[in-house]
C-alpha cells in the first residue's frame, strides 16, 4: 500500500478521530494550525499530525483533503482550497444539504478537483463499528481505502454527490431533531406545572425513559451550538424534498437557545437547561 499524504481541515474531536484511523491504516495525517484554537492545537499535537502553516502548505503537501468541519463553514473552507489550486481528492464530510453539498462539488469539479460526498453518522471514532463513514462520488472507493485500518467503518453507496449527504441528513433529522423535541416537550411541562407527572408517566412499569430523557437533555448542551446549524441543513433538505421544514426550523431555535453552554465543564443540570429554553432573553 502506498502511504498517502492526507490533510484534515479541522481536527476537531471528530477530525482527529478520522485522522487517527487515517494513520492506523499507514498513512500520514496533516492539519493546518493557522487560525486555530488551543483546544484543535492540543489534539493535533498529542495525536502527533503533521502541523502546517497555512492551508496553501497543505494543499501543497497532500493529494487527499478530508474536510470536517461545522456546517456554516463547508462553504468557506472549500473556496479556500481552490483558491490554492489543489487539484487531488476533496472529501466533503460536513452535515449539510445534498443540494448545498452539489453546488459546493460542482465549483470544485469546475476548478479540477476530484470530490466526494461524505456523511458520518455516530460520534467520533475510537471504537470498532461505531461509527460509519457512508461515501458516494466517482472517488469513493479511494476514499474509504484511506481509512481501511479502522476503526471508523466507511461505506460506499454510489457515484451520485449528494447521496451520501442525503442519508447523513434524513438520519440525523430522527436523532438530533428528537432531541431538541424532547428539550421542547420537558421544558414545556416544567413551564406548565407538570414535569414530575410527566416524568411519573414515563416512568410506568419500571421504565428508565423519563431518566434517560433528563439525561440527554443535559449532554446535548455540549453540541447545541453546532447542532442548530445541522437543523437549517435538515429542513432545507426536506424543503427540497417536497417537505414541511419547519420541523428542524424549530429544532433549530431550540439549540440555539442552550448554545451557550458549550464548552461548559460539567455540563449543566436540567433545571439550567430548562430555564434557558423557557428564558432565552437572559444571559
Amino acid at each position: 500500500m502506498n502511504k498517502i499524504h492526507i490533510g484534515f481541515l479541522h481536527p476537531g474531536a471528530m477530525g482527529i478521530s478520522l485522522a487517527e484511523t487515517a494513520k492506523n491504516t499507514g498513512h500520514t495525517a496533516y492539519w493546518v494550525s493557522q487560525d486555530r484554537s488551543p483546544d484543535t492545537y492540543g489534539r493535533a499535537v498529542s495525536n502527533y499530525l503533521v502541523e502546517m502553516q497555512s492551508i496553501e502548505d497543505l494543499c501543497d503537501a497532500c493529494s487527499v483533503i478530508i474536510c470536517v468541519c461545522p456546517p456554516h463553514a463547508a462553504v468557506a473552507v472549500a473556496e479556500q482550497v481552490m483558491g490554492c489550486s489543489f487539484a487531488g481528492i476533496y472529501a466533503d464530510v460536513n452535515a449539510i444539504s445534498p443540494q448545498r453539498l452539489k453546488r459546493i462539488g460542482q465549483s470544485m469539479t469546475d476548478t479540477g478537483v476530484e470530490f466526494v460526498d461524505g456523511g458520518i453518522i455516530g460520534g467520533p471514532a475510537w471504537t470498532p463499528q461505531s461509527t460509519v463513514l457512508y461515501l458516494s462520488g466517482r472517488a469513493a472507493d479511494q476514499i474509504a481505502s484511506c481509512f481501511a485500518g479502522g476503526p471508523l467503518a466507511t461505506e460506499v453507496i454510489g457515484a451520485d454527490i449528494g447521496k451520501a449527504s442525503a442519508l447523513k441528513m434524513c438520519y440525523a433529522a430522527n436523532t438530533k431533531g428528537t432531541t431538541a423535541l424532547l428539550c421542547a416537550i420537558v421544558a414545556a411541562a416544567e413551564e406548565m406545572g407538570v414535569r414530575k407527572e410527566l416524568e411519573e408517566q414515563w416512568s410506568r412499569d419500571g421504565s428508565d425513559f423519563a431518566q434517560h430523557t433528563l439525561a440527554r437533555i443535559s449532554r446535548v448542551t455540549a453540541k447545541a451550538w453546532r447542532f442548530s446549524g445541522e437543523m437549517e441543513e435538515i429542513a432545507s433538505t426536506f424543503e427540497a424534498a417536497g417537505l414541511p421544514e419547519g420541523f428542524h426550523l424549530a429544532a433549530c431555535d431550540i439549540y440555539q437557545r442552550i448554545a451557550k453552554f458549550k464548552g461548559a465543564d460539567p455540563i449543566p443540570p436540567v433545571e439550567d437547561v430548562l430555564d434557558a429554553l423557557l428564558y432565552p432573553e437572559k444571559k
